[in-house]
């Protein structure tokens, strides 16, 4: 791979807890993968004979960004599923029909990197076809990161309960009507995962090929899906075999007011402190969502050093609510940030998000508590590095951290003009825009150099995905989505009074 020195006007070597490191007229020098030196431009060209110069005075340089919450390639929208509240969109989602999930990856693979995402944790939940094939599946989209060059973090979403509804399976599909129970109760029965199976073999094969999350690019996570997915004996065991592996989780919750008042039925309080009675919460669990989060529930995510990975794009779609991010950063709990199934504009543009984020808490008054620049760039670097388990490696541009570096045109962020007093990485966070992201190297190599991907043909691979999904639907497939068509009023149903009053959430 040999060494290689990176400059800009600017570089972001990182934002802590005491605000942001940047070096104007700023450089790196990577050998092999990891960074040996950042410091002024003159002076590492002046010690280091590189092999390779990358980019320029007219470039800013910062740490590669992280996705930490995302699941699919073509969205839901693209796949004729419309945006709706998450409980009537997870029936809708049904209907979806199969998509490759090796060239599926790879699409949105393309998207972030194109926007400066480094590292994404890829939360696999599709249960469709024989449970033989899903270790396959995985491996699949696995291969595609590797093919592309990004890092995962990759979790394979379990659960042993609710397949649709928050309520028993046999219980809902007695409430529906004779003609749709038995198409019903066998669309579930094919989404459950055999249990010792995902343990066993599937989480522990992907572990040992990991290299027991030694290798460089790749590491294994355990995935509950969400509270109201999982019976209490299943966390004990995620936490236990979390423990014995020495990997993270993550887990949605309380994503929606729904999901709040499932957890008021199931155990007189709320989910996080469900989770907390359990012992489940801990420096290892990231909280996906966790919009409907209680005063209460705040302090017990904070004593427990858990993280939060904040969703705003989806919570916005999904009609979902906006997550208590203020009150979470005034009590010291660690936001990640995560573009999930897709962004705002349906696509997996992380500077988007970061501006979105910026821009969604801030709340009126004068002395109002609102995230910085600095706080939504930390968020998508370190914090993101921790959620996904790479804390160590990346996040910063820092000796002896993986060289996972972006660079950029400051193009849109200073021209035609930028006032010299505005920070940098208020304007990165202000006005960056994926077009100008150029180029990006993960683990020293460059895996896009002037918006050319350097290990996969982008057009090969989304014509390949093209060409696959001009076929008619099979005729599986149309009945699936006729049987979602003719569950959603009955999802509804299902849910008719469950709302949580406004105001009860922090």
């Amino acid at each position: 791979m040999g060494m290689s020195l990176v400059r800009g006007r600017y570089l972001v070597s990182r934002v802590g807890a005491t605000g942001a490191v940047v070096i104007e007229d700023g450089a790196l020098v990577q050998r092999d993968g990891e960074i040996l030196a950042i410091g002024p431009y003159g002076e590492l060209a002046a010690r280091y004979a590189p092999d390779e110069l990358i980019g320029s005075p007219e470039h800013v340089v910062f740490p590669g960004l992280v996705n930490a919450h995302h699941h699919v390639g073509l969205t839901p929208f693209q796949l004729g599923s419309p945006d709706l509240p998450l409980e009537l969109w997870l029936a809708s989602r049904l209907g979806a029909r199969d998509v490759d999930p090796y060239l599926d990856t790879l699409y949105s693979a393309f998207e972030m990197v194109e926007s400066g995402v480094t590292t994404v944790q890829h939360l696999w939940g599709q249960r469709r076809g024989p449970a033989a094939a899903w270790p396959d599946r995985a491996r699949q989209v696995l291969r595609a990161y590797q093919d592309l060059g990004m890092r995962v973090s990759f979790g394979f979403m379990i659960r042993d309960q609710n397949q649709l509804v928050y309520g028993g399976d046999d219980a809902f599909v007695r409430s529906l009507p004779s003609g749709l129970r038995g198409e019903a109760a066998a669309a579930f029965a094919g989404m459950r995962i055999p249990v010792d199976e995902y343990f066993e073999r599937l989480f522990v094969d992907l572990y040992e090929a990991a290299g027991e999350n030694r290798a460089e690019r790749v590491r294994i996570w355990l995935a509950p899906a969400n509270l109201h997915w999982c019976s209490d004996g299943l966390l004990a065991r995620i936490k236990a075999h979390a423990a014995r592996y020495r990997v993270g989780i993550h887990i949605h919750l309380v994503e929606t007011p729904y999901q709040q008042r499932y957890a008021e039925r199931r155990s007189g309080g709320t989910a996080a402190g469900h989770l907390a009675a359990l012992g489940f919460l801990g420096p290892e669990v990231t909280l996906g969502h966790a919009v409907w989060l209680t005063e209460a529930d705040i302090d017990l995510v904070a004593g427990a050093g858990a993280t939060v990975c904040h969703n705003a794009s989806s919570n916005l779609r999904l009609q979902s609510g906006t997550a208590p991010v203020n009150r979470l950063l005034a009590r010291g709990v660690r936001v990640a940030l995560g573009i999930d199934e897709a962004g705002l504009n349906d696509d997996r543009d992380m500077l988007q998000e970061m501006r979105l984020v910026l821009r969604l808490h801030r709340v009126p008054g004068h002395d109002a508590r609102a995230p910085t620049a600095a706080e939504v760039f930390r968020m998508a670097t370190e914090h993101g590095a921790h959620a996904t388990g790479f804390g160590d490696r990346v996040g910063a541009l820092e000796p002896g951290r993986a060289a996972d570096v972006v660079v950029m045109r400051l193009g849109n962020v200073a021209y035609p003009y930028l006032d010299p007093a505005a920070p940098v990485l208020d304007a990165l966070v202000h006005r960056g825009r994926s077009a100008d992201v150029e180029t990006v190297m993960i683990a020293g190599e460059v895996v896009m150099r002037d918006r050319r991907f350097t290990r996969v043909s982008k057009a090969d691979a989304l014509e390949a995905l093209a060409a696959s999904l001009r076929v008619p639907l099979r005729p599986d497939e149309v009945r699936r989505r006729e049987l979602a068509q003719a569950l959603l009023p009955h999802v509804r149903r299902f849910y008719h009074g469950w709302e949580v009053p406004e105001g009860s959430r922090a």
